[in-house]
């Protein structure tokens, strides 16, 4: 059985309209560099992670994109990476702040919803 890992939004949350990447690498013994499938809308996204671990010794990894527009915004992330990796202990999160949940797999996006998906997100991204 595969590992799903993403992150649990709360209701509403304006990241869920971002574009979704999928990372899928092995559990087991195998060592081969894992892939990065994308974009996708983060149902599909999760539905289509979930069809492919659900029976394999897989984890896939189920995160937003976040676009910027420049050189200037890209750094700016990067330092807001950084300034949380610094951050003194006990400010961030640990382990004690994640939760497990079992999921079954539902049925994946047909290609056709991808694509219907990727034509959404180009126009929010080009709109």
């Amino acid at each position: 059985m595969g590992t799903l890992v993403t992150l649990d939004l709360p209701a509403g949350s304006p990241v869920a309209d971002l574009p979704w990447v999928i990372t899928i690498g092995s559990l087991g013994e195998d060592d081969w560099e894992p892939i990065v499938c994308g974009p996708y809308e983060r149902a599909h996204a999760l539905a289509l992670a979930q069809a492919v671990v659900a029976d394999e010794d897989l984890m896939a990894v189920v995160e937003p994109l976040l676009p910027r527009p420049d050189a200037e915004a890209i750094r700016d992330e990067i330092e807001l990476a950084r300034a949380a990796e610094e951050a003194p202990a006990g400010t961030g999160p640990d382990d004690d702040d994640f939760e497990t949940r079992r999921v079954r797999p539902g049925r994946a996006p047909t290609e056709a919803e991808v694509r219907e998906g990727w034509a959404r997100i180009a126009a929010r991204l080009a709109g």
